[in-house]
């Protein structure tokens, strides 16, 4: 039987089939195949040459019959450290181009490497190196005769740090690693409480009473609501129809009931009883935080499918948040995440009553909304890739490697996926916070208007190119950001460059009021303006000499935040920023210092303090700006950076500048006092009360200038869905319990050693409330979530193996042969006799995904040496 083929369909196959091929033979073109350059990386040495630095060393060992080529070539990564330049021994040179990108060439004197040969280069890069994500990423090479073109190198390993002068940081790093005897210590604490006696809404509620009279959920339940809350009741039918999976009408009754005596604008009251349920709320608001509640009493497995019963404890509950504003910050700039995600992420923060969204969408790496009267700022300012000369798209950043179509790297949200997102935010009562980062962490931006400069320019349209332009192209200044970027800051000097802020403003108003979404405030930035910016543009000290209010470059920090709140003023909103937007810098006996700006107190500036590095010198910075009069939003590093890894070891991704974040972080922070449970510095040492002396404690004034707390993802070693999940949960669930709850007792004991067992006892709750309830629940809830799972516990004496979990609840299993453990491996309960034995174990969720795996080498008990002998 003949087929007919559709002629477009032929033709398509055909430019297939001619792509393809094309591919072929470019790749057959290359002086040498890329994928048999076999590739690793190791670090050498911390601590190198006795200062702060390390050295590292790649090693490439060629694979092939040929010889990988003495010159013609250039291979690029991307290293989050700096990086010495020079010739290395190997006759190889090493440069950064801007970012974190360098470049390896070939200097005179090299031959090659001839094949089954290797080449060692060794690099010196400032500060340490401790976990896998410290490695450099995202390795290509590109040929002399194909300067477009980049050939990932996709043989590449990272060996192993296991010996402490890999490991330890510097002299007196408190440790190389953490090991599984440090864990089974910090697990110690943690007592086993059946879930009888656990508080089963979480967070934990302002009033709770258990009633043991619940309620039987067999088939669908009438709910009934007073008109003022008949969008949280649709929400709630939409609730039961996912989990019991069809109408079949039952007799249980579900009233969702207005009362305007509850006052608090997110408070209710939640009653399960066995003939039904009553929400009772003053807002649409409070009744869907009940609502969550009621799905926390649920059983977490209920939600792994439709269910043909459903028992809810009986309970009375009395609730509203201590704080008002309780955030989430998400980066899409340094690695996109995509609409998918972002759903997720809302999903997670109703549930756990957050309520803000700080969608941090712009930094020098990338530009992830779509402005569509500003096109360059998504074609040029969202796509990243290998270029001669990076004028219509920005150079690969954290590992995105050389192809555009890299979906860490490459990405934007849509004006429509924006609006989408907006409105299924604002349906579960939360606010969407964008971040126009400026003028600093800006390069994707002023390279975006750069490129559109250039192609109006080239188009005669001389007026239209400057009209959004950021840059004074005749600036000289000299500086690089912390990030190392040497041309990422907006040049507040020109008018365009508000003309540009106004025109995104205006743009996402406009996207706001379409999708009926709140916006009442735009983050405006103002992070990490590095130093020597401004020194050398024309535009700036001409500005400065025409406004003589402008004593120096300093003052021109001052003037752009006076530009901005202004522009913001005129369209109704507010301004909020980073720290930096509300300090001032001064001399302070002759020495640099930054004090709180009283300059902008009285316009309603909102500031997220991240600087709180215990050690670092800044910890009062939070109180600081509340006494000063300054809306601030706790968001320190210390405590809320979940980009932290959450201990130190190889394995375990994320950074660690601010110190190690684990969920007990954010659990024990004391919003008005977190002095007083901080337990270690940014580097891991015990501190003690003596650190903050002199130190700014906050005035009542000033407590009642904290609106709230954030916890916050950037996102450069967060590269996937995955990874975000993983590095998302649980932290959100000490977030959570500290924005949500009432301050503690353990926070207000004064009695130090009350205070340390009332914590004890609490943590213990918040453990199992983990491991018994949510984290299982995060196992299905809306098909289920990446947390992680922590790694057990271990400690031996005299031949014998003990183990724990952070989380009771979750289950360890173990091996004694040398295999790595599975679901059907024993279930470690009692302590174990392993003597000369290697016991391997891994920590199971209910659903059976495992921790990494915990080796612990078991020496021969003194007993059974003495056996020997005998």
């Amino acid at each position: 039987m003949k087929r007919y083929i559709h002629p477009g369909k032929l033709v398509a196959t055909f430019l297939f089939l001619f792509s393809t091929v094309a591919a072929v033979r470019a790749q057959q073109a290359t002086p040498y195949d890329a994928a048999r350059l076999k590739t690793s990386w190791e670090v050498v040495e911390n601590h190198y040459q006795g200062r702060d630095n390390f050295q590292s060393a790649f090693t490439f060992v060629n694979t092939a019959v040929k010889p990988f080529p003495a010159k013609g070539w250039q291979l690029y990564f991307n290293f989050i450290r700096m990086v010495a330049p020079g010739e290395l021994p190997g006759h190889v040179k090493v440069e950064h181009i801007n970012g974190d990108l360098y470049r390896f060439t070939p200097a005179d004197g090299f031959t090659g490497i001839a094949p089954g040969d290797s080449l060692k280069l060794a690099i010196t890069g400032d500060a340490w190196a401790v976990n896998f994500t410290d490695a450099p990423t995202g390795l290509y090479l590109v040929w002399d005769e194909q300067p477009e073109k980049g050939f990932s190198i996709k043989d590449y390993s990272i060996r192993p740090s296991t010996t402490a002068k890999q490991l330890m940081r510097y002299p007196g790093d408190k440790t190389a690693v953490v090991t599984p005897t440090d864990i089974f210590k910090q697990n110690a604490a943690v007592k086993d409480i059946p879930v009888s006696q656990l508080p089963l809404v979480f967070p934990t509620p302002k009033s709770y009473t258990a009633t043991g009279k619940g309620l039987v959920l067999d088939a669908f339940p009438e709910v009934k609501a007073d008109p003022q809350l008949s969008a949280s009741a649709a929400m709630l039918d939409a609730e039961l129809l996912t989990l019991l999976g069809k109408r079949k009408k039952g007799t249980a009754v579900i009233s969702l009931v207005y009362d305007a005596a509850i006052t608090a604008p997110e408070g209710y009251r939640l009653k399960v009883a066995p003939e039904g349920i009553t929400i009772t709320a003053g807002t649409e608001a409070g009744a869907f935080y009940a609502i969550q509640s009621l799905k926390t009493l649920v059983p977490p497995t209920a939600f792994a499918g439709n269910q043909k019963a459903i028992t809810i404890p009986g309970v009375e509950v009395t609730d509203e948040p201590r704080f008002g504003y309780r955030a989430f910050m998400i980066d899409v700039a340094r690695n996109f995440h995509n609409k998918r995600d972002m759903l997720r992420i809302i999903d997670l923060m109703a549930l756990y009553k957050l309520n803000v969204l700080h969608f941090h969408f712009s930094d020098d790496e990338g530009w992830r909304l779509e402005i569509p009267s500003l096109p360059e700022l998504t074609s040029v300012g969202a796509k990243r890739g290998h270029s001669s000369d990076w004028k219509n798209m920005l150079p690969p950043s954290y590992g995105s490697g050389p192809d555009t179509t890299n979906t860490a790297g490459s990405g934007y949200f849509s004006r429509n996926d924006f609006i989408e997102i907006l409105r299924y935010a604002t349906a579960r009562h939360i606010r969407v916070l964008p971040e126009i980062e400026s003028p600093g962490h800006a390069r994707a931006a002023v390279k975006a208007m750069e490129s559109r400069y250039y192609r109006l320019k080239a188009a005669g349209r001389d007026q239209e190119a400057n009209e959004y332009l950021l840059t004074d192209l005749q600036d000289k200044s000299e500086y690089h950001s912390v990030q190392y970027w040497n041309d990422n800051v907006m040049n507040v000097a020109l008018p365009s460059t508000y003309h540009f802020l106004d025109k995104v403003v205006e743009e996402i108003q406009s996207m706001y009021k379409e999708a009926g979404a709140p916006l009442e405030s735009v983050h405006m930035g103002g992070d990490e303006v590095p130093g020597g910016v401004f020194e050398k543009s024309p535009a700036c000290i001409a500005l400065m000499q025409q406004d003589k209010s402008l004593k120096d470059v300093n003052d021109l920090w001052y003037y752009y935040y006076r530009k901005v709140n202004e522009l913001l003023k005129a369209r109704g909103l507010s301004v909020a920023g980073w720290e930096e937007a509300g300090m001032r810098k001064t001399t302070v006996g002759g020495e640099s210092q930054s004090i709180p700006n009283p300059d902008f107190v009285n316009d309603h500036f909102q500031l997220n303090v991240w600087n709180n590095v215990i050690g670092g010198g800044q910890e009062d910075l939070s109180y600081r700006l509340a006494n000063a009069g300054y809306k601030v939003i706790l968001s320190g590093v210390s405590n809320f950076y979940f980009d932290m890894a959450y201990m130190k070891s190889f394995d375990e991704p994320g950074f660690y500048w601010g110190g190690f974040v684990d969920v007990d972080k954010p659990f024990y922070f004391i919003p008005f006092d977190y002095y007083k449970n901080s337990k270690v510095d940014g580097r891991g040492n015990p501190v003690t009360p003596e650190l903050f002396v002199g130190k700014d404690r906050l005035t009542g004034f000033g407590a009642s200038n904290i609106p709230g707390i954030q916890g916050l993802l950037w996102s450069e070693t967060v590269t996937s869905s995955d990874r975000m999940e993983y590095m998302m949960l649980p932290k959100l669930l000490g977030l959570a319990e500290r924005a949500w709850a009432q301050d503690p007792e353990w926070a207000t004991e004064k009695d130090s050693a009350k205070a340390d067992a009332l914590y004890a006892q609490a943590w213990s709750v918040f453990s199992n409330v983990m491991g018994k309830r949510e984290m299982p629940r995060l196992d299905y809830y809306e098909g289920g979530f990446n947390w992680r799972i922590p790694t057990a516990g271990a400690k031996v004496e005299n031949g014998v193996l003990s183990a724990n979990i952070q989380m009771p609840g979750l289950v360890i299993r173990y091996t004694t042969n040398g295999d790595e453990p599975t679901l059907k491996s024993p279930v470690y309960t009692t302590p174990v006799a392993a003597g000369g034995k290697t016991v391997k174990l891994k920590v199971f969720s209910p659903k059976g995904r495992s921790s990494r795996t915990t080796t612990v080498k078991v020496p021969v008990a003194d007993t059974q040496m003495k056996n020997n002998k005998l």
